[in-house]
């Protein structure tokens, strides 16, 4: 699936992101996206809100994240979290999969992740996956 193309990284979209990675705010934010557009920004989210606002059948890339570190340290991780969900149709979760390497190459990505239950999206789940960058 590392060479699948099945929709374009929309330049609207490359130029969003690189806006969000470099944005001054503080906050947890959000960009959910759909492939080929970026559906709606989110400032000063929650992960149980950004946990509701996921549809439940269909995949979503959302991006997000304040990292407070156990020392106190703050440092504030672009996340890509591939929402995947169980009850997704299969051309769905193909044509995301597909495309999911293209987006994370064109935003130049590190933190990537996915799940397949958005009831998993908690911040202690997130923590998890971010301890592998410590």
């Amino acid at each position: 699936s590392s060479s699948l193309v099945v929709c374009e990284v929309d330049e609207s979209l490359k130029e969003k992101l690189k806006k969000f990675r470099f944005r001054k705010e503080t906050n947890n934010a959000a960009i959910l996206s759909k492939c080929e557009k970026y559906l709606h920004v989110f400032t000063d989210i929650s992960m149980e809100d950004l946990r509701n606002e996921l549809p439940e059948r269909q995949p979503r890339y959302p991006y997000c994240y304040k990292y407070v570190h156990a020392d106190g340290r703050v440092s504030y991780p672009l996340c890509f979290i591939f929402s995947s969900p169980m009850g997704c149709k299969p051309e769905q979760q193909m044509m995301y999969a597909g495309s999911k390497n293209r987006l994370v190459q064109s935003a130049d990505l590190t933190k990537v992740f996915e799940t397949r239950n958005v009831d998993d999206l908690t911040e202690e789940w997130l923590k998890n996956q971010l301890a592998f960058f410590r």
